[in-house]
């Protein structure tokens, strides 16, 4: 198993001298999130659900019409 770690670790060292350092970004920087369309679709969907919680704290989720 060391061989094959070692053979790695040869392997990403020529990839760096070949390609530069794997660059770092900003970890303080806040992280920015892209919607596309689906997930615009997901979240109107999940819009139509309440969650709630039964006596025993187990969590389910029922649709708003039918708590009307």
């Amino acid at each position: 198993m060391a061989h094959v770690l070692a053979g790695f670790m040869d392997l990403t060292d020529r990839l760096r001298f070949v390609f530069g350092p794997a660059t770092q970004g900003d970890s303080s920087a806040p992280v920015v999130h892209m919607h596309d369309d689906f997930e615009h679709a997901s979240e109107d969907d999940l819009a139509q659900f309440e969650v709630e919680t039964d006596s025993e704290g187990h969590h389910y989720a029922v649709r708003k019409s039918d708590l009307q």
